[in-house]
């Protein structure tokens, strides 16, 4: 049975998170950058480590990946309509990440220090505060 692109905006509308409303693409984008940078604290730190620093172990394949997924939080972005200098600095961070993350060892290490997932949400959040407030969260 096929769908109308009205039922199916109408089906995907009434999904929690998978509308397209600045809500939905916040809490979107918040869980790919939780995701790439944040799935675990490393015990005895308060460093936290996530995809990006564990697949980029994996030399190109990890690297492409990651910076897929970084790019993908930038395509939402433009989804936002964010002006287009804010996209050049959030494809900057990712295409600078992705370059010295691609060396080996110190490349590595980069990406353990050099958060641009955590770089390009401070971002977006700061335009959604500004042009979206009722998509305010608090953080706890």
């Amino acid at each position: 049975m096929a769908l109308s692109q009205d039922q199916f905006d109408r089906m995907v509308r009434d999904l929690p998170g998978f509308g397209r409303d600045a809500a939905s693409v916040r809490r979107r984008i918040e869980a790919m950058e939780a995701m790439l940078e944040g799935l675990f604290v490393i015990p005895g730190t308060n460093r936290r480590v996530g995809l990006d620093s564990l697949v980029g172990l994996i030399p190109v394949v990890g690297d492409v990946a990651t910076a897929a997924m970084g790019a993908w939080i930038v395509w939402e972005a433009r989804n936002l309509g964010m002006p287009k200098w804010q996209l050049a600095r959030m494809a900057a961070n990712v295409g600078f990440d992705t370059v010295v993350g691609a060396i080996p060892f110190a490349g590595d290490v980069f990406d353990f220090l050099f958060k641009s997932n955590t770089k390009n949400l401070r971002i977006i959040r700061r335009h959604l505060d500004k042009h979206h407030p009722s998509t305010v969260t608090i953080e706890g």
